[in-house]
C-alpha cells in the first residue's frame, strides 16, 4: 500500500479534515481552480469560435486560394486566364485540395427607381459550391447554373436589398461599362447575409455566362479559379506549392498566372484575428496565476496546521521527500475536484450558449449575432493537462518548507 496516499486520503476525509480554517481554505482552493478552468474553457471556446466563424465566412465569400492573371489588379475589372485540362488535372491531383471552381468578377451599377448602387458581380458556374451561401440565405434560394442556357436570376445581400429597397422576386437593371455601356435585367431569387461588411456591401452572384458575354471572352476564359482546401492551416503551404507549379505558365496573350490566398485578400481582418491570440494568452496566464496563488495559500495553511504531525512523522523515520509527497497528494485531491467542477461548469456554459445563443452581439461590430462557441476535445484535454501541470510545479515550492521543520521543535506544537 502507498502510505503517503493512504494518509493523504485520511486527511481529506471529513472526519480527519482538521480545523475550520483548513476546511475553508480547501473550499476556496477548489472554487478557485473550478472557476479558473471554467474561465479558460470559455475563453478558448469563444476565441476559437470567433476565429473559425469569421474565417469560414471570409473563405465562403471567396475561397482559400485564387489563381488569377498576374496583370489583374485588386479592382473588379480583371484580365482573363484560360482554363485548360492540364491545369485542372494538376490542381485536382494535389493532396489537400477539396474543390476547384471557376469565377468571373466585374464591377457594375444597380439602378432602381429610387437609388443607384455600385456593386461587384461575381459570375458562378455549374461547378460552384453553394454550401456556404445556402447557410447564409435569409430568403429564397440560390439559382442553378445551366451550362447551355443563361440564367437571369441573381442572389444579393440583405444589406444591398435594404439600401436599394428591393425584395425577393423584384427585377432591376444592371449597367456595365465595357467599351460601351451594356445593360442586363436580373431577377432576385435569393437574399443572403454573411454579416461581413466587405462581402455584404457589394457582392452579387449571377450566371457566369452573363459576364463572359460582357467581357467578350471565350467559353474557357475566366477571371480565375477558386480553390478550397481541407485544412485552413495548410493554406500557406499549398499556396506556395501551387504558385511554384503555375507561375511559369503563360496565357495566349503572354501574361502569367498569379496565386493569392484569403489572408492576402483580407489582411486587416486576419490581423485582428491574430491579435485575439495575445488576449487569450494573457487571460490564461492571469487565471492560472490566481488559481496557483490560492493553491499555494491553501497548502501553506495545511502545512502550518499539520506541523505537529509532520514532526511526529519525521521522528518515526519518514523522510521529508515522502512527507512532501503526502501533502502533494492531499492538494492533488483538491485540484482534481476543482478540475472536474470547472469542466462541468465551463462545458455546460458553452453548450447553453452554443444551442440557445443566450449572449447576443452587435453583428455590425463583431460580424456575428451571438457569441460563437467552438468546443474541441483536444483543446479541453490540453487545457486540463497544462493547468494541472503548472499547478503541480507551483506547489513544489511551498512544500519545500517541510525540509525546514525540526521534529524536536514541533512535536509539541499546538
Amino acid at each position: 500500500m502507498n502510505l503517503e496516499y493512504f494518509i493523504a486520503k485520511r486527511l481529506a476525509s471529513s472526519k480527519e479534515s482538521g480545523n475550520r480554517l483548513s476546511r475553508l481554505m480547501s473550499i476556496v482552493a477548489i472554487v478557485s481552480v473550478a472557476l479558473g478552468i471554467a474561465v479558460m474553457i470559455l475563453t478558448i471556446a469563444i476565441v476559437t469560435g470567433f476565429k473559425k466563424n469569421i474565417s469560414d465566412k471570409l473563405v465562403g465569400g471567396s475561397s482559400h486560394i485564387q489563381i488569377v492573371n498576374l496583370d489583374s489588379n485588386h479592382s473588379f475589372e480583371t484580365n482573363p486566364i484560360v482554363e485548360t485540362k492540364e491545369l485542372t488535372d494538376m490542381l485536382n491531383g494535389i493532396k489537400g485540395i477539396r474543390h476547384v471552381q471557376k469565377f468571373i468578377t466585374k464591377g457594375g451599377i444597380i439602378k432602381t427607381a429610387h437609388d443607384n448602387q455600385g456593386v461587384m458581380f461575381k459570375g458562378i458556374g455549374s461547378d460552384f459550391d453553394s454550401t456556404f451561401f445556402s447557410q447564409c440565405m435569409v430568403e429564397g434560394r440560390i439559382f442553378t447554373v445551366d451550362d447551355t442556357l443563361t440564367v437571369n436570376d441573381v442572389v444579393i445581400s440583405k444589406k444591398l436589398a435594404q439600401l436599394l429597397r428591393l425584395k425577393l422576386g423584384d427585377r432591376f437593371d444592371a449597367y456595365f461599362v465595357q467599351n460601351r455601356s451594356r445593360v442586363r435585367r436580373f431577377t432576385i431569387c435569393g437574399i443572403y447575409s454573411t454579416q461581413i461588411e466587405e462581402i455584404d456591401k457589394s457582392l452579387v452572384l449571377c450566371d457566369i455566362k452573363h459576364l463572359q458575354n460582357i467581357y467578350e471572352w471565350e467559353k474557357n476564359q475566366f477571371s480565375g479559379l477558386e480553390i478550397n482546401v481541407d485544412d485552413i492551416g495548410s493554406i500557406e503551404k499549398l499556396s506556395a506549392k501551387i504558385s511554384n507549379l503555375v507561375t511559369f505558365d503563360t496565357n495566349k496573350d503572354g501574361s502569367r498566372l498569379a496565386v493569392n490566398d484569403v489572408m492576402q485578400l483580407y489582411p486587416h481582418l486576419f490581423a485582428w484575428l491574430g491579435l485575439l491570440n495575445t488576449n487569450v494568452i494573457i487571460i490564461l496566464l492571469l487565471t492560472i496565476a490566481v488559481a496557483g496563488f490560492n493553491m499555494i495559500s491553501g497548502l501553506l495553511i495545511m502545512l502550518l496546521e499539520r506541523t505537529s504531525m509532520i514532526g511526529i512523522l519525521k521522528s518515526l523515520g519518514m523522510q521529508s521527500e515522502n512527507i512532501r509527497k503526502l501533502f502533494l497528494y492531499r492538494t492533488a485531491f483538491i485540484v482534481v475536484k476543482g478540475l472536474i467542477a470547472g469542466n462541468i461548469i465551463g462545458i455546460a456554459c458553452c453548450l447553453l450558449q452554443q444551442h440557445f445563443g443566450i449572449i447576443k452581439l452587435d453583428a455590425a461590430s463583431y460580424f456575428v449575432e451571438t457569441v460563437p462557441i467552438n468546443l474541441n476535445i483536444f483543446h479541453l484535454i490540453l487545457l486540463n493537462l497544462s493547468a494541472a501541470s503548472v499547478i503541480a510545479l507551483v506547489l513544489i515550492i511551498p512544500s519545500l518548507i517541510i525540509d525546514k521543520i525540526s521534529p524536536e521543535k514541533t512535536i509539541r506544537f499546538e
